[in-house]
């Protein structure tokens, strides 16, 4: 171990403080800070909820102090409680039909009663942790519930636009709208219009005036607008009645038939679950949108969300409020008003409470007209054309028009239970459709398959094999990540049958196998497994395939691209026992049910990057090779087949090769794969590349290390990152002395011509640069490695400062002093970076990040950089599934 690197032990002097012998500890002292984003951020949510939270109110006709009970508390508690910090609560436009039809059917202590039992069944859902599964939920679902509510909003509330009164089913009010067009009252439908001009033309003000103004919410502006012009032309028509608190209705005893009770609470828990999960996941994209909020703002802790809300319409319910959500629009305005912890959520909470008890006289000037334009412009919003774009692009029209015409003329529960089970059928009908087609191109036939090859497919597919000649050359192209037992018993008898025949079978696809897993010759092999290019060569034992012996798996288990050959022929045509291949016998090789698992086309294109063996430079570099990656002998075997007295042919294509070593033929067979498999995929991607040029978003720094792939562990394919690799992902500092015109040049080509919007320095475990770097002795002769590493001596002292706290990985310490220099190295290299003169001014002019990456070999396991805190240094948070997923 080097000496200017200690090692931290009891004596470290980042210990805390003690406190005096015999006497407790003293306790921090903490003061209640709220930063004045989150006030400005509050007053704005507070003046949209306001007015919406009487129109919903209106329009499910409960009592309006009900709107404001909801808002108050879904602030407060929600906000409080809930795991998106930023989310915020309240009655809800999608909870409006189903809360009106509760009302109508139940009354309102009732439905009270009921907003409380759907919470209690929110906390149970989210003590079981359960609020993934409820994103499981298609999304054309979700976006057909909540059109589907919307017409039912906007077709109610025009009634009250137009001075009438709504009815309680959408087809009654339908029949009745021609009679309510013939008998308009002119006073509301002056303040409804005016509230729709002001609300749809106030976001669109011009210049600088404009920007201005509208950081005022329009809804309020729409609202003021139109009570200010209906008290000053002295308009007669309904307004806004508070009775007093004291009379406010507090919930009873649910009364009715148990099965309706049961349905009913169910239903407001789907909506108001569903609604606020799926805002939560948005509310993230909002926050990763805002530079710098994500180190503050955690990411959404689903579960805890569901039991907030859950807590949240107990509250509610019990002192006589409307059942809660999440809200979308009072979200977006919380985060786009700079908003930066749940703080903004809970003052607006305070501000409701505040307006409910202190500006009852001004409420009641408000137009009921006014209150039902406004929610009816809500109502058809909630009919969202990118919605409709969406789902047209991925073929599920039905499920969403199903859904939306289910929740219109059935109700909520209902509708979507329908577009549950149109959704399934869709499903279904996907698995079950395969298309097959038979062609022939230059003598080769061609039997394409699109689509999964189950038993349905079978007669299809044997029609088509069927009209393949005898003896003829076929490619079966299988375009598809699924065969059922049927499907492969179907194609493994024709194509056994059709090689004995003197024909010649290839099959293609996205799945890898073999040929003994193939079964073909042996008569054994695994389900389901469908060849991602296998060779079958016809009975005379000719090679003239340049793959063929080779029967790597690519990517799943990648083992270095070591092939598995098949074993050479003796001369008197019996197989070499001393040079037979061992199969692969890792339990990692197959899923559970047997078959080899998928290969990813976006890192196919890295399998002839990483496919040649590793040098021993390089070997030195990236440490000790694992058991399982190292060659065996029968892996560095020439295979050769010998096809008659005299005549030896190469299994592999050795002409086609720059060399005759195993190197040369791996490259060679890793190529050939890429055209065969990759090149058809991409090609077309590559071409607009060639003919527009690259526009990277990213430039991605890391180590040479042959371990690391970026396109794998970034899931990013051609034209997504700009790379530089070195030995160490290190970036010397600018100067004429110590900087690297190689690297130098990379970062300023990337930032200023590329225009990269991010920059991300990732290292790894078990880095053999660092472990040089650790280990290196002052002095002696300067080899390029060490000159290399000199780069890397601010890590050494940015871990030697006693001064500043170590960089760590999430839930754990570094593993050794190794490991604590790699993270080091990223947190140093950073600093290095913001020294660039480009780097340093893309960032003031807010147009790049930089993002620090450490990438864990052993657990296949990625940490992204976050700040933990003045004084407590740098933290590598987790980058998981659930990650993704949200």
């Amino acid at each position: 171990m080097s000496a200017c690197v200690p090692t931290r032990t009891s004596d470290s002097p980042h210990t805390e403080r003690v406190h005096p012998p015999h006497s407790p500890p003293r306790a921090p002292h903490r003061r209640f800070r709220v930063a004045g984003a989150d006030v400005s951020a509050s007053i704005a949510v507070f003046l949209i909820a306001l007015p919406l939270s009487l129109g919903i109110a209106l329009a499910t006709g409960a009592p309006l102090q009900a709107g404001l009970v909801a808002a108050a508390v879904g602030g407060l508690v929600a906000g409080r409680l809930g795991g998106s910090p930023l989310q915020v609560s309240g009655p809800a436009a999608g909870l409006t039909v189903v809360t009106a039809d509760l009302i109508h059917r139940y009354g309102w202590r009732t439905t009270c009663a009921i907003t409380v039992l759907a919470g209690l069944v929110q906390l149970g859902l989210g003590c079981l942790r359960v609020a993934r599964s409820a994103l499981a939920v298609s999304p054309a679902i979700v976006h057909g519930m909540l059109a589907g509510i919307g017409v039912t909003i906007a077709v109610a509330q025009m009634h009250i636009v137009l001075g009438g009164s709504p009815q309680s089913a959408v087809l009654d009010n339908l029949r009745s709208l021609p009679a309510q067009l013939a008998d308009l009252h002119p006073a509301a439908v002056a303040v409804s219009a005016l509230t729709l001009i002001l609300l749809l033309l106030w976001p669109r003000l011009p210049g600088r005036t404009g920007r201005l103004l509208r950081k005022v919410p329009a809804a309020l502006v729409a609202v003021t607008g139109a009570t200010a012009t209906a008290v000053f032309a002295g308009l007669t028509q309904p307004r806004v009645e508070l009775p007093s608190w004291s009379s406010h209705a507090l919930a009873g005893l649910p009364e009715g038939p148990v099965l309706g009770l049961v349905a009913a609470v169910l239903t407001v828990t789907l909506v108001c679950s569903v609604q606020s999960l799926l805002g939560a996941v948005a509310v993230d994209k909002l926050i990763a949108a805002r530079p710098g909020l994500t180190a503050q703002v955690s990411r959404s802790d689903l579960d805890r969300e569901l039991l907030g809300q859950g807590a949240t319409n107990v509250v509610s319910g019990a002192l006589g409020g409307l059942p809660v959500a999440g809200v979308a629009v009072r979200s977006a305005a919380n985060v786009q008003a700079g908003a930066v912890s749940r703080n903004s959520t809970m003052l607006h909470g305070v501000l409701v409470v505040v307006a409910a008890l202190l500006m009852v006289p001004v409420l009641e000037l408000i137009p009921l007209a006014s209150l039902a334009a406004l929610v009816m412009a809500v109502g058809i919003q909630m009919v969202s054309l990118h919605h409709i774009r969406t789902v047209t692009r991925h073929r599920e029209v039905p499920v969403y028009a199903i859904t939306t015409l289910g929740v219109v003329f059935l109700g909520v529960l209902e509708g979507v239970t329908l577009g549950i089970a149109v959704a399934v059928a869709v499903s279904m009908h996907r698995l079950a459709r395969t298309r097959i087609t038979h062609d022939e191109k230059e003598g080769v036939h061609h039997v394409h398959v699109r689509g999964q090859l189950t038993f349905l497919a079978v007669p299809r597919l044997s029609r088509a094999l069927h009209h393949v000649p005898h003896g003829s050359c076929v490619v079966v192209e299988l375009d598809g990540s699924f065969m059922d037992h049927a499907a492969y018993e179907t194609l493994q008898d024709w194509q056994r049958t059709h090689t004995a025949q003197g024909g010649s079978v290839e099959l293609t696809g996205r799945r890898a196998a073999t040929e003994t897993d193939t079964g073909i010759g042996s008569g054994s092999g695994s389900e389901g497994v469908v060849p991602a290019s296998s060779t079958v060569q016809p009975v005379n034992g000719t090679a003239d395939s340049p793959l063929a012996g080779c029967r790597c798996r690519p990517w799943t288990p990648w083992r270095n691209h070591q092939c598995d050959a098949p074993p050479p022929e003796a001369p008197h045509g019996g197989p070499a026992a001393e040079h037979r291949a061992e199969p692969p016998n890792d339990p990692s090789d197959a899923e559970p049910d047997g078959r080899t698992s998928a290969v990813l086309p976006q890192v196919a294109e890295s399998a002839v990057a990483s496919g040649p063996a590793r040098s021993t430079a390089s070997s030195a570099l990236t440490g000790p090779t694992e058991p399982s990656e190292r060659v065996k002998p029968a892996e560095q075997t020439d295979t050769t087949h010998t096809t008659g007295p005299g005549e030896r042919t190469e299994s592999i294509g050795a002409a086609a090769a720059t060399g005759s070593g195993p190197s040369g033929r791996q490259l060679v067979r890793g190529i050939s794969a890429f055209q065969r498999n990759t090149a058809p995929l991409v090609r077309g991607e590559l071409a607009r590349l060639a003919r527009e040029g690259q526009q990277p978003s990213q430039l991605f720094l890391t180590c040479a290390d042959s371990r690391l792939v970026t396109s794998m562990i970034t899931s990013s394919g051609p034209g997504d990152l700009f790379v530089v690799r070195n030995v160490g992902n290190l970036v010397p500092p600018p100067g004429e002395e110590s900087g690297d015109d190689s690297v130098a040049a990379a970062i300023e080509y990337a930032v200023d011509v590329l225009k990269v919007r991010s920059i991300t320095v990732c290292g790894h475990s078990g880095c053999g640069a660092m472990q040089a770097l650790f280990d290196a002795e002052p002095g002696g002769v300067q080899t390029p490695l060490k000159r290399w590493l000199r780069h890397g001596l601010p890590s050494l002292e940015r871990m030697a400062d006693p001064g500043r706290p170590w960089a760590r990985l999430a839930g754990r310490a570094a593993a050794d002093a190794v490991e604590q220099l790699c993270l080091t190295n990223v947190v140093e290299q950073l600093d290095h970076l913001r020294a660039y003169a480009s780097v340093s001014r893309a960032l003031r002019a807010g147009e790049l990040e930089l993002h620090g990456m450490f990438f864990h070999v052993g657990e296949a396991q990625a940490y992204l950089l976050s700040e933990a805190g003045e004084g407590r240094g740098e933290v590598f948070d987790h980058v998981g599934v659930a990650d993704l997923s949200a």
